[in-house]
């Protein structure tokens, strides 16, 4: 069975990222990643997919996170519910 790391990387970083966006009424659901290309999309909720600020928190918040943590990964893309 193959595994995926750079998945269980992923899910990883977003449990210790979760926290953050909880304290402030948000959360985070991870939608896929793309092994190939090293785009993570995602989708922010609650309070994080209201806020103006929300796209400020995904590029320099998370996507710095996962870039740091994790190789390979080159975006991170929010999906908004109505683009699904």
């Amino acid at each position: 069975m193959r595994k995926f790391p750079m998945l269980t990387q992923v899910e990883e970083t977003i449990e210790v990222i979760r926290p953050a966006l909880q304290a402030d009424g948000g959360d985070i659901i991870l939608r896929g990643v793309d092994e190939a290309t090293g785009i993570v999309t995602v989708t922010l909720i609650g309070a994080c997919g209201t806020c103006p600020a929300s796209s400020q928190t995904l590029k320099a918040g998370i996507e710095r996170i996962m870039r740091d943590r994790i190789d390979g990964i080159t975006e991170v893309v929010n999906v908004v519910p109505d683009e699904l």
